[in-house]
């Protein structure tokens, strides 16, 4: 557990830097303002703990994703919009040519979403929930990354490490073409 603390740490440690924290910055950050939680799998709770963050949403999601095949995830996405929680996502290209997708099913429910074709592979595999909590780490959201692959989870609760995360977020956004799905 030491080891997985200190891991979680300098990754932290690096998003804070990134945004133009100083170092004493950051590690003040880091004491007073993060909480973490990680899961791995196979069959580890990834999805699980996705769903009930997801669950817990008030006001806002934002998607980026790589691979997007999870019917669970999906229809939490699907649920927190109809609750009124504002909701968008950005995949990869490659869910344009596979079948019908979790992409298209989200997109079928009125959830803006984008394809983000600028890069080689949009790699990305987060989620920003209210400006305040961010799902990452190499969980892609489909069923073989929670029953068959070994993937890890971090669910984050920092307002800053968020608005970094947003930031980025907007800037995929701005280059990627809207998707109307199959």
């Amino acid at each position: 557990m030491r080891q997985i603390n200190r891991w979680i740490t300098i990754f932290l440690l690096a998003v804070l830097l990134m945004t133009g924290c100083s170092n004493t910055e950051a590690a003040d950050k880091l004491q007073n303002d993060v909480s973490a939680k990680v899961y791995f799998s196979p069959n580890g709770g990834c999805t699980d703990a996705i769903v009930k963050e997801l669950s817990r949403a008030k006001s806002e999601i934002l998607v980026q994703a790589y691979s997007f095949t999870s019917r669970e995830i999906a229809k939490a996405l699907a649920d927190a919009s109809k609750r009124g929680v504002h909701t968008e996502v950005i995949l990869d290209k490659s869910n344009v040519s596979v079948k019908y997708s979790a992409g298209d099913f989200i997109t079928h429910m009125g959830i803006p979403t984008y394809v983000d074709s600028r890069h080689a592979i949009a790699h990305n595999k987060i989620m920003i929930i209210d400006k305040e909590v961010v799902i990452t780490g190499s969980f892609n959201f489909t069923k073989a990354a929670e029953e068959k692959n070994a993937e890890n989870l971090l669910v984050l609760r920092s307002k800053e490490i968020a608005g970094a995360y947003v930031e980025n977020w907007q800037k995929h956004k701005a280059h990627s073409e809207r998707y109307a799905g199959r």
